[in-house]
C-alpha cells in the first residue's frame, strides 16, 4: 500500500511538470540548459536564506520571518537570472539559430519552470521518502491525507513558479511595477499561507494556493500574447 501511495502522490506532484519538461523543454538544448541554469540560481536563493536562518539566531524561533525573506531571496535570484539572460542575448544568439528576443516570453516560462521543479524537489522528496514506508500504526495527530495534501501543494508551487516567471519576466522588460507586485504579493502570501498547515487548517491553504494559480495561470496567458480564439482551436470539439 506504501508503494501505491509513493507512486500517486508523485505523479500528482511532477507529473504534469515532468510532461511539460518532456513536450516543451527537452525538444530544444538551449532551453535544457537555461532550465538547468534557473534551478541553480533557485538553489543559491535557497542556499543564502539557510545561511541567513542559521547565522541570524532571533529568526529561528519565527519560521514566518524566515519564510518571507526566503520569499524575497527567490525573488531577487529571479530577477538576477533575468538580467543574465538579457545580457547574454548576443552571445547566444551566436550558437544558435533563432531570434532569440522573439523567444523570451519561451525562455521566461523555462526558467519559471526550474525554479519550481527545484522548490518541488526540495520540499517534497523527503516525504516521498517516508511514503515508501513502512507505515506506522496509531498515530493520533496529524492526517491521513498528508501526503495527497503534500503532492497538491507541491504541484500548485511548481505551476505557481511557472507562471510567475512569464509575468515577472515581461514586467520586467515593460517596467510593469503592478505585474511584478502581483509576483511577489502573491508569492508571499501563498507561502505564509501554508503555515496554517501547522494547525491543521489544510482547507483554506490549499483552496486559497489553487485559487491564486488560476488567477496567476490567467494573467500570464495574457501576458504571453494568449488569446481565446487560441484556447478554442486547441479544443476537439469548437466552441
Amino acid at each position: 500500500m506504501t508503494i501505491l501511495d509513493f507512486f500517486g502522490c508523485a505523479f500528482l506532484a511532477f507529473g504534469t511538470p515532468l510532461s511539460m519538461f518532456a513536450l516543451t523543454v527537452c525538444v530544444e538544448p538551449m532551453r535544457v540548459i537555461i532550465l538547468v541554469a534557473s534551478a541553480f540560481y533557485w538553489l543559491i536563493a535557497l542556499l543564502l536564506s539557510s545561511i541567513l536562518w542559521y547565522v541570524v539566531k532571533s529568526l529561528q524561533p519565527h519560521i514566518a520571518i524566515g519564510l518571507i525573506f526566503s520569499v524575497l531571496f527567490q525573488e531577487v535570484f529571479r530577477y538576477l537570472l533575468h538580467m543574465l539572460l538579457r545580457n547574454a542575448e548576443r552571445g547566444l544568439e551566436k550558437i544558435t539559430p533563432v531570434h532569440l528576443a522573439d523567444r523570451r516570453h519561451i525562455f521566461a516560462y523555462v526558467c519559471g519552470l526550474g525554479f519550481g521543479l527545484m522548490s518541488g524537489a526540495f520540499a517534497f522528496v523527503n516525504v516521498l521518502a517516508d511514503a515508501v514506508g513502512p507505515g506506522t500504526m496509531g498515530l493520533r495527530q496529524g492526517t491521513e491525507y498528508f501526503f495527497i495534501l503534500s503532492a497538491a501543494t507541491t504541484l500548485c508551487f511548481i505551476l505557481l513558479h511557472t507562471f510567475w516567471g512569464v509575468i515577472f519576466f515581461s514586467a520586467i522588460d515593460q517596467k510593469n511595477w503592478g505585474q511584478i507586485g502581483w509576483v511577489v504579493c502573491t508569492h508571499l502570501f501563498v507561502s505564509c499561507m501554508t503555515l496554517l498547515n501547522k494547525y491543521e487548517c489544510y482547507a483554506a491553504p490549499l483552496l486559497s494556493s489553487y485559487i491564486v494559480l488560476l488567477l496567476t495561470a490567467a494573467l500570464a496567458f495574457k501576458v504571453a500574447g494568449g488569446k481565446l480564439d487560441n484556447i478554442r482551436l486547441c479544443l476537439p470539439y469548437r466552441i
